[in-house]
C-alpha cells in the first residue's frame, strides 16, 4: 500500500515538472518545444513502466527527447 502512494506522488511530481517546463517553451522553436515535450512524456512513461525507477525515468526522458526532436524536424 505504501509503495503505491510513493508511486502516485512520484507521478504527480513528474507531471508537475513537465507542466512547469512547458511553461518555459514560449520563446522556443517548434523543434525545441517538441524535444522538451517528448522528454517530459518519455520521463513520465519511463517512471510508470519501471515502477518509479530513476534509471527508467531518465532513460525514458532521453528516448522521448530524441523522438520529440525527430518529430519536430
Amino acid at each position: 500500500m505504501r509503495n503505491t502512494h510513493i508511486r502516485g506522488i512520484s507521478a504527480l511530481a513528474t507531471s508537475m515538472l513537465v507542466v512547469l517546463s512547458l511553461a518555459g517553451c514560449g520563446g522556443m522553436s517548434r523543434r525545441g518545444s517538441d524535444t522538451v515535450v517528448g522528454a517530459g512524456v518519455g520521463g513520465v512513461a519511463g517512471a510508470v513502466l519501471t515502477g518509479g525507477s530513476a534509471l527508467g525515468t531518465v532513460g525514458g526522458a532521453a528516448v522521448g527527447g530524441v523522438i520529440g526532436n525527430q518529430v519536430g524536424r
